[in-house]
């Protein structure tokens, strides 16, 4: 799916080239009829004006539509997003705790491992492991417009956590190696009805470079971030919670 997409973005490119150059060529071989059917003058009937006027609007919509092919800066940056990712499914990389809150002290005592499990169709499920508990799973997938990020929450039986599939579609995607989500308005009902108002707020956070990977949660008075070497992999840990 995700070559798919390259292929496909090579090739809106290369139509794209070849719409200008046919516009190009157009303009000119309508500049040259127009300079020879200026001197007919008054010979032009009514019939012939009508047809040069509506080739010079014709010329206008190809470029119109050459300069729309072109796939939007915010959907390129996610498909590089998606693909960068994609290239370490399979691998696991240990990560620590980099943000200060006294909230997470428990979590930053704990061995932290992502596992970049499975890449099928527009859907990477990243498992985040807290030492034995396997219980959360980040969930990212393609848009229309760009990405989506859920947070899976599972008990140890499989069975869905109450807050769970809660997050956000991507907002302004300014590049490929980071992306915010602000929360959706599923999930503030969602808190809202759990008794979790400070989380109406909430912006999550992924990041990916040559060498890292991070995931950030940001609202007033809360910050959580996590960074994971990605230049070594570890064993991959056992599966999630409710994976099958």
């Amino acid at each position: 799916m995700l070559l798919r997409r390259v292929i496909e973005h090579v090739e809106t490119r290369n139509r794209t080239a070849v719409a200008l150059d046919y516009f190009i060529r157009l303009q000119r071989d309508l500049r040259i009829a127009r300079e020879l059917l200026e001197g007919l003058g008054s010979l032009m009937t009514i019939k012939v004006r009508y047809m040069i006027r509506t080739l010079f609007y014709f010329s206008a919509m190809v470029f119109a539509s050459a300069c729309s092919v072109g796939a939007p800066p915010e959907r390129e940056h996610a498909d590089e997003f998606m693909a960068n990712l994609a290239a370490h499914c399979g691998k696991a990389y240990e990560g620590k705790l980099v943000s200060t809150d006294g909230v997470d002290a428990d979590i930053a005592a704990q061995k932290l491992v992502m596992h970049v499990r499975t890449c099928q169709d527009d859907t990477i499920r990243i498992p985040f492991h807290v030492g034995d508990d396997r219980s959360r799973t980040w969930v990212i997938t393609r848009t229309e417009h760009g990405l989506r990020l859920k947070h899976d929450h599972r008990h140890e039986d499989g069975e869905e956590d109450a807050i769970t599939l809660y997050g956000g579609d991507g907002a302004v995607i300014e590049n490929s190696t980071r992306i915010e989500f602000p929360v959706d308005e599923d999930s503030i009902e969602l808190f809202n009805r759990e008794g979790l108002s400070a989380s109406v707020t909430n912006v999550w956070a992924l990041e990916l470079t040559d060498a890292m990977f991070a995931y950030e949660l940001n609202r007033e008075n809360r910050h959580f971030r996590v960074e994971f070497d990605t230049t070594i992999p570890v064993s991959p840990p056992p599966p999630p919670w409710g994976a099958e």
